[in-house]
């Protein structure tokens, strides 16, 4: 029995690891430049975004736009109307991918799809943060309870029906969950602002 081990094919690299690779990846998994551009050109990958791709030949992206900035910044969180949106509480449509950050860290952007990141203290940065598999990439995103809590935070920015409404919604989907959600607002200090309206949800 022969004691080398086959050399993977580019095509099998990219299989072994969900079909969607950084081009940074690709380079650290063997997969040289001119490959990866030869695999674009001949129409076996598709570029996602700036320096990702991904098999052509793959079902399509269920949550395309999570996975292209998950990807790009694999430590930024799902947060806000695109957190509520994630978990079905919410009627609005996210036209930018909202992502939390610590703060002191630098400022993701991309070209496509837009984004919108926050700030956030490292208390209410860490709080909350689930990780979920999406096509094959992990993407944190905060929990319903945690997201409602920093909506309220933002709630000048979002607007106040907006956040209400989610509230209304995750009343009438999920197990009201008093504790989580007094928790999460003490950690973004508006404990004094929910609590009336988490009080009168019951």
């Amino acid at each position: 029995m022969s004691a080398f081990k086959k050399k993977q094919t580019p095509d099998e690299i990219f299989r072994q690891h969900g079909g969607q690779l950084r081009m940074s990846e690709a380079i650290k998994y063997g997969i040289s430049r001119y490959s990866l551009y030869k695999m674009r050109d001949s129409g076996v990958l598709e570029q996602v975004s700036r320096g990702i791709y991904r098999l052509v030949d793959l079902p399509p992206i269920s949550q395309p736009d999570l996975v292209t900035v998950s990807l790009r910044f694999p430590k930024a969180v799902i947060c806000l109307i695109s957190a509520l949106s994630y978990h079905g509480i919410t009627t609005q449509i996210p036209h930018e991918v909202s992502v939390a950050v610590p703060r002191g860290a630098r400022m993701p952007s991309l070209g496509y799809p837009p984004i919108h990141a926050y700030k956030f203290s490292t208390d209410a940065f860490i709080a909350g943060i689930e990780k979920h598999q999406i096509d094959g990439i992990t993407v944190q995103i905060y929990n319903a309870e945690k997201t409602l809590a920093d909506c309220f935070k933002y709630r000048n920015k979002l607007g106040k029906d907006v956040v209400l409404e989610a509230l209304k919604i995750y009343r009438s989907q999920k197990k009201f969950n008093m504790e989580r959600l007094l928790e999460y607002a003490r950690v973004c200090r508006v404990e004094k602002v929910m609590k009336p309206y988490l009080e009168s949800s019951l």
